[in-house]
Order: C-alpha cells, then sequence, then structure tokens
C-alpha cells in the first residue's frame, strides 16, 4: 500500500458489472442495484493479482490461509510416506528395508514433519482463513504478517524436506536432546538443518499468534463481547496466547543450541558447566503445551459442528469457556512428566504427576458438553459427524493413557517404549485429525462452492478408522511387551514380529483411507455440483456470504441486529456497516476489546511482495549460517532491517482524513488518528512473547547456577570499570524512554523533530555502551556463566537495535510530516519498546552484578 493519499477518493459513484455507471440516487433507490454496486467496489480493492503475480503479493486472508492449509496437507503427505516407511522397517525382526542412519533421518523427519510441518500450519491456515468470517470481519489484522509467516513456512519446511534427498536430514530424532545432537556426536549439518529450519518456521507461527490474538480481540462484529463470541472465537484465543507463551522457550532453546554448536558456548556442555537437562526443560516447556495448542482449535470445531449437525444450541456455553482457560493455564504446569525418569525429586515428581492428572478435568467437562449437546439434539449422521464419532472412539482412549502415563510407577517402566507411541498418536490423531477431517468436510463448500461426491468421503473415514486403530492399538501391546521406541530393528525378540506386522497391515490401510480422503476432495473441488447457500442451516456468520466466499466476505459489515446467517441479504445490499469500498481502501471495523463497542476504522495493507521479500531476506541469514559462513550472515541481518524499515516506510500518511462514515449517524477515526491502534495491540502481543522469551533465559541462568555441575564458575574478569559504564548504558536508555514518552504528548511538527532527534541520539547512545561492555566479559566459551552472560548481553542489544530503528523511523517521519496533528505514526510502539529494554536492560545488569557479589 503506498501513502494513504493515493489509495483512494472521497464518496465515487458505483459502476454496475456492465460498466454502467450509476449515481448515488440511483443506487440507493434500488438495492439489488445497490449490492451489485457494492461487490463490485470490493471486488476491485480486495481480489488478488491475476497470475504469478498474484501468489507472491497477495495478503488477503482468504487466500493465506487456504495456502497454509493446502500446503500443510502437502506436508503431511510426505510424513504419511515416511511412516509407511518406517512401518514397512519394523514388519519383520531384520528390517532389511533401511539401515540404521536412513531409518534415524526418516523417524525424525517423521515427527518434525507432522509436529512442525502439519498440526501447526494446519490450524493457523484453518484460523486465518476462518476467523474473519465468524468474527464479522473482512481480514485478519495484519494482512502483510499473514503472508510473510506462510513464506517463512513454505521456505523453512522446504528446507527441512529437501535435506532428506540429500542425505543429510536430521537424525537425533525430533525432540532433539543433547548430546547427541552437539556437535562432538553429531559433527554434520544434520542437527543444524533442524535447529535453523524449525526457528524459521516458527517465525510462521509467533506470527500466526500475535495475528489471531490482535484479530479476536480488536476485529469482531460492532458489539460483540466477548461473551456472546463464537466458541471457535475462544478455542482460537487460547491458542494464540498458548503460542505466545509456549513457544519461545523452543525458539530460545534452538538459538542455545546452534550458538553451542557453531561457537563453542557451552550451554549444554556438563565438562564447562552446561546441562543436557536444560535442553530438555526448554524442549518441553513447548512440547507439552504444544499437545494442546494443537488439540484446542480442533475441540473449537467440534463446538461448532456438534450442535448444529445435532439441530440444537451447545451445551454450557460458560462452562466450555471456563474450560479452555483452565486448559490454557494447566498446561503450562505438567511439562516435566516427559522427564520423570531423569533424576527429579520426589516432592516436584508427586507435583507434576498431579497436574498431569488435573488436565484431564477441563478436557472432560468440554466432551460431557458435547455428548449433551447430541442428546439433547438430533444427530445427522452425515460425513462431518461421522469424523466425530471418530473423534469420541479414539482421543478418549488417548486420554486414559494420558492419565495411566500421569502416574509416576506406570511411566517409569512405560517410559520409551512403544506405549508411549500409541498414546500420542490417539491423542494427537484422536484429538486432532479427526476433527480437522470434520472441519474440511464442514466448510468446504464454503471454499469450493461445491458439494462432495457422494460416497467417497465414507469409504475414506471407515478405512482411516479401521486402519488406525489396527495400527496403533497393537502399539499398546508391543509397549507392554518392552518394546523400545526408536529402534529399526530387534532380532532377539520374537514376541514383538507378528505384532509389527499386523501394525504395518493396518497401517497401508490407513494410508489407502488418508489418499482417498484427498481423491475426494479433488474430484469435489473439480467435479462437485455448485452447493446451495448454507447447506447445513447453520445459524452462523461463516455462511451469511455467497458460496465460495468472496475476498471481502460480507459487502457490508454486520452490526449488533444482524448476528448470524439470516443477515446475508441485507448485509449484501449494504444495510450494515462499511458498506463497499468508497474510498478505494480496504478497510474494517476495530472494536473495544471486551464489549465491542466500535472504535475506530483501520486502513488495511494492499497487494504487495514486502512479505516474500522479508522472507527471503530472512531466509539468506539463516542460510549463510546453514553453510558456515558465519562472518557472512550479519548481511542477511542487514537484509532483513532493510526490509523491516520498508515495511514502516509504505504506512502512513501526511494528511488528515475526516472520520469514516460507518452507518447513517455513525462516523468513526481512522487508525491515524488513534493511539490504541491494531499496530500498538500487536506489539503489547508481541512483547508478551519477547519477555516470555527472556524469562526462559533467566530460567537457564537460574537452572544451571543451582543444578549443574561445574559451579562454581571460574575466577571472573570483571573490571571495576564495567558496572559505570552499564549504568551509563541504562542511563541512556532511560533518557530515550522519557524523551519517547514526552514525544507522544506533543503534536507540534517543529518540536517533534527535536524530541525525537533526542531520543535517537540517547537510544543509540545506550546501544553503542553496550559494544565495551560486551567486549569486557570473559570469553564465552570458558563456561556456561559466561555464555548466558553473553546471551543477556546479546538479549540487549538485539532490543537496543530495535529501539533505535523505532526512534529513527519516528524521527523521519517527524521530518516528512507524517507524524504530527492527530497522526501519531511510530511513537506509541517506540514507546513500548522502549520501555521494554530499559526494563530487561536494568534485570541483566542486576543479575550479572549479583553474580559477582556472590562469586
Amino acid at each position: 500500500m503506498t501513502d494513504a493519499t493515493q489509495q483512494g477518493s472521497q464518496g465515487r459513484a458505483g459502476a454496475l458489472p456492465d460498466g454502467t455507471v450509476v449515481e448515488d440516487a440511483d443506487i440507493a433507490a434500488n438495492p439489488p442495484q445497490r449490492a451489485l454496486v457494492l461487490h463490485r467496489q470490493l471486488d476491485d480493492v480486495w481480489r488478488d493479482l491475476p497470475g504469478w503475480r498474484g501468489f507472491f503479493t497477495s495478503v488477503n486472508h482468504g487466500t493465506i490461509g487456504l495456502r497454509f492449509m493446502a500446503t500443510s496437507l502437502v506436508f503431511f503427505a510426505i510424513g504419511g510416506v515416511l511412516a509407511m516407511m518406517i512401518r514397512a522397517q519394523l514388519a519383520t525382526r531384520d528390517g532389511a528395508f533401511l539401515d540404521v542412519e536412513l531409518y534415524n533421518q526418516i523417524f525424525t523427519m517423521h515427527g518434525s514433519i507432522m509436529m512442525f510441518l502439519f498440526a501447526i500450519p494446519l490450524l493457523e491456515g484453518l484460523a486465518l482463513w476462518l476467523l474473519p468470517k465468524i468474527l464479522g470481519a473482512r481480514d485478519m489484522a495484519f494482512p502483510r504478517l499473514s503472508a510473510l509467516g506462510y513464506f517463512c513456512y513454505l521456505f523453512g519446511g522446504t528446507v527441512i524436506v529437501l535435506s532428506l534427498l540429500f542425505g543429510v536430514a536430521p537424525d537425533g530424532g525430533w525432540f532433539m536432546y543433547t548430546p547427541l545432537t552437539s556437535r562432538a556426536y553429531s559433527p554434520g549439518i544434520n542437527s543444524d538443518i533442524w535447529l535453523l529450519g524449525v526457528t524459521f518456521v516458527e517465525i510462521s507461527a509467533m506470527a500466526a499468534a500475535v495475528e489471531i490474538t490482535v484479530t479476536i480481540l480488536r476485529c469482531r462484529a460492532a458489539h460483540m463481547p466477548l461473551t456472546k463470541m463464537p466458541l471457535m472465537a475462544w478455542y482460537l484465543l487460547g491458542t494464540s496466547v498458548m503460542m505466545l507463551l509456549g513457544f519461545p522457550p523452543l525458539i530460545l532453546g534452538s538459538i542455545l543450541l546452534e550458538v553451542e554448536r557453531a561457537f563453542g558456548w557451552p550451554f549444554f556442555d556438563v565438562a564447562r558447566g552446561g546441562s543436557p537437562l536444560l535442553w530438555q526443560h526448554l524442549f518441553w516447556l513447548f512440547g507439552h503445551p504444544e499437545v494442546y495448542i494443537i488439540f484446542l482449535p480442533a475441540a473449537g470445531a467440534l463446538s461448532t459442528i456438534i450442535p448444529i449437525l445435532s439441530r440444537t444450541t451447545i451445551l454450557g456455553y460458560g462452562a466450555i469457556v471456563a474450560a479452555v482457560i483452565g486448559l490454557v493455564f494447566l498446561s503450562f504446569g505438567l511439562w516435566v512428566h516427559h522427564m520423570f525418569t531423569v533424576g527429579i525429586p520426589h516432592m516436584a515428581l508427586a507435583f507434576f504427576s498431579a497436574a498431569s492428572a488435573l488436565v484431564a478435568v477441563p478436557t472432560a467437562i468440554q466432551i460431557f458438553a458435547w455428548i449433551g449437546t447430541m442428546w439433547e439434539g438430533r444427530v445427522t449422521l452425515r460425513l462431518p459427524m461421522l469424523y466425530v464419532m471418530g473423534f469420541f472412539a479414539t482421543f478418549v482412549m488417548g486420554g486414559l493413557t494420558g492419565v495411566m502415563l500421569a502416574m509416576v510407577p506406570f511411566n517409569w517402566q512405560a517410559h520409551d517404549t512403544h506405549f508411549v507411541v500409541a498414546h500420542l498418536h490417539y491423542v494427537l490423531v484422536g484429538g486432532f485429525v479427526f476433527p480437522m477431517l470434520a472441519a474440511v468436510s464442514y466448510w468446504m463448500p464454503l471454499i469450493s462452492g461445491r458439494w462432495r461426491v457422494a460416497g467417497l468421503g465414507e469409504a475414506a473415514f471407515w478405512l482411516i478408522l479401521i486402519g488406525f486403530h489396527g495400527t496403533f492399538f497393537i502399539m499398546h501391546l508391543t509397549g507392554l511387551l518392552g518394546m523400545p521406541r526408536r529402534v529399526a530393528t530387534y532380532p532377539g525378540d520374537p514376541e514383538w514380529e507378528w505384532l509389527n506386522l499386523i501394525s504395518s497391515i493396518f497401517g497401508m490401510v490407513q494410508a489407502a483411507g488418508f489418499a482417498l480422503f484427498a481423491f475426494d476432495i479433488v474430484m469435489q473441488w473439480l467435479f462437485g455440483r455448485r452447493s446451495w447457500r448454507n447447506p447445513w442451516k447453520a445459524p452462523t456468520l461463516d455462511w451469511a456470504m455467497p458460496l465460495p466466499a468472496p475476498s471481502y466476505n460480507f459487502a457490508s459489515l454486520p452490526g449488533p441486529r444482524q448476528p448470524d446467517a439470516d443477515a446475508i441479504l441485507p448485509l449484501a445490499r449494504g444495510e450494515g456497516l462499511l458498506p463497499g469500498a468508497p474510498r478505494g481502501w480496504r478497510e474494517t471495523l476495530v472494536v473495544e476489546p471486551g464489549s465491542g463497542r466500535p472504535q475506530h476504522v483501520m486502513v488495511l495493507a494492499t497487494n504487495t511482495a514486502l512479505p516474500v521479500a522479508t522472507s527471503a531476506a530472512i531466509g539468506s541469514f539463516f542460510a549463510m549460517m546453514l553453510a558456515g559462513l558465519y562472518w557472512l550472515a550479519p548481511l542477511g541481518i542487514l537484509a532483513t532491517l532493510i526490509m523491516a524499515w520498508r515495511w514502516g516506510e509504505i504506512m502512513g500518511t501526511t494528511t488528515d482524513h475526516p472520520p469514516a462514515q460507518v452507518a447513517p449517524g455513525l462516523t468513526l477515526p481512522l487508525h491515524w488518528q488513534v493511539r490504541n491502534t491494531l499496530a500498538h495491540t500487536g506489539a503489547v502481543a508481541l512483547l508478551v512473547a519477547d519477555a516470555t522469551l527472556y524469562a526462559s533465559l533467566l530460567f537457564g541462568v537460574g537452572f544451571l547456577t543451582v543444578v549443574a555441575p561445574g559451579w562454581p564458575a571460574p575466577e571472573t574478569g570483571f573490571g571495576p570499570w564495567m558496572l559505570p559504564l552499564a549504568l551509563a548504558s541504562l542511563a541512556a536508555m532511560a533518557v530515550s524512554t522519557v524523551v519517547a514518552h514526552l514525544s507522544e504528548t506533543r503534536r507540534d511538527s517543529a518540536a517533534l523533530r527535536v524530541w525525537t532527534l533526542a531520543g535517537l541520539v540517547a537510544a543509540g547512545l545506550g546501544l553503542a555502551l553496550l559494544a565495551p561492555l560486551a567486549w569486557g566479559l570473559d570469553d564465552p566459551t570458558r563456561h556456561a556463566r559466561d555464555a548466558l552472560r553473553g546471551a543477556v548481553v546479546g538479549f540487549a542489544a538485539a532490543h537496543g537495535v530495535i529501539a533505535v530503528m523505532l526512534a529513527l523511523r519516528a524521527h523521519v517521519d517527524a521530518v516528512r510530516g507524517r507524524i504530527g496533528g492527530d497522526r501519531r505514526g511510530a511513537l506509541p510502539v517506540w514507546q513500548l519498546f522502549q520501555k521494554f529494554w530499559l526494563a530487561t536492560s536494568i534485570v541483566s545488569v542486576a543479575l550479572i552484578c549479583a553474580q559477582e557479589v556472590l562469586a
């Protein structure tokens, strides 16, 4: 999007599809003509560019969401083929199908693909595609961020998968435990591909988490309070919050392990004060909430589909919301049950065992609510409901074995056996795949505008259900017989062979079912008959639009009297809010988070190639790191910073615009004229994730200090001049923070130029003083304490660069007249990051000083 003043004009007349110009008075007198004009206006503004340009420039939530889902299903197919290779290897004792090295790569890739390239991206895609439709909005809060996330996912996932073709795929398991994955035991680039590739992909997950959180809180239909949101939105809000809090520990762990492998900083090396258990803690701080991150969107789909196909309303809306909140809270208190055998103190074992059992309570509340809804209604066994039944038959069994594994004595016996493999697949396939297959079957008419070919879907369901239980139920038995995970052969245990052979046969049946499901989707897309509107007779907003769903969703946005699918005709005629696109802009309504009261109108970004260029810049950094060209890696960072600068360059305006007419008698300001914009809310969400990453780093400092062998650390070379230098850096940061606050309170352009320049100079000085401070630290390869100090100072330096860029952005905007009057520009976000930089830097300096005092 270029400068907003160049994007459109106020109050233009409409045009019919045949090109006939229609004046405003004629439009108002003829509702069908008005509908045609509105749709033509919106299509002109919201449609993607044609051909290959559309692939690289589209930022529309519907397009990006479908790309996420389609790409994730391709990766799912690849992961399924790898699973069949694993089953072929284990079908006989001697396993001549694969050698051990290739088998290790294949089972690592299977787990990594299913967890990082299939499950999370599929739920991201569903959220991006669905949320504006069920909330009554035209797009997500940050369209370019969605596109950036997709290309990071596509590029990172492609690199990970291609590594298998070149024989350098990760081979340390999808959990990458150290020291197996350290440079000493994995000297090749196999582990680096996982660490760098997964971190690249996680950028996509964090972008989606910010996007989903802000969209649900701020981009709902007018006067839709949180207490009246569709349950799917509650589930996705819980999911996004868990992603904001759960993914940073994994990102931090991946960064620390890659730094150890590349530069020798000993975070996990026992001989130099590190501990492999730190990796396990950081990984499972992500890994167990991950299970519920995957489950919650699937449960949201169930809470949507079950009442509609039962011809009733959901039972216990409030109880389900409370269960979702409880599940979010409890999921972060039980990661250690993956580590019961590593020597955890008995008191901690008891606590985490109890928490692991307690998490079954909110899950049971939801299951009973779904059963009660079906009992109260009249269930129709359409294809989505068949998959719902498959969920009940599968997930409940997985939950029961989960409670068994939560008990420490049983866990010690079953740990790292095929019993755990069976439990994992019952939970993930039962709790995610079956509901997602139901969701695809349910929303496919809205995606394609076509009805499916009869019979294929039902046959696929039965093949998948029978094949799954035949494959994984027997794994409980092999696990109880002692078969360990991740073994390629078992020549000394003939009693396992016939059970594994049966599992492998049924695995092929399951694979045939998934292939038939994919064939059914393709047939529906290409040859299905046109679907009628709202085929499920659903009373929800996602069906209050034409089929297939247009790029802009609604010709006018729903208000308080248009809450459901019956509003399709009034909304199409422009009887809602923000009808059409009279200014030629992509606009959506922004509301107050709690009550849903309309606050302002957001002008969204239009088609641009910036996301793909930015993802390529980020990818260049990871590629240089992977190639071992560490001296060139800063060029990738520089390219990324240049792209980030361009993101701010093309947003904003140099002129004041009048308020937008949202409805007759109702006008609202545009987003340039308010402080609490979507960008501000997004910055808050991003800083929540950032604070979690910093807290994880502090956890690492505390854990190694207290638990790791090799402490206390060697004598430090911390000079007496370093504390005054650190205090001077903090003082410069504080001055810049105060200036950022004062700048936002002043609207005079001349004064703003001076204030923003002063803030820029102070921020730059604070950042510059970190360089000699870092130089004065001890060699970070000597001991884990010194490596952690280097990581803490590096964290401060990275955020200093962001603060300086925001200060420079504010100053340049002030010079160009993009800030002033009612236009705030980057000032609120700059102030947020300045405060965060100052607060974390104070904690970091205090931590280093405390270490010196206690040494």
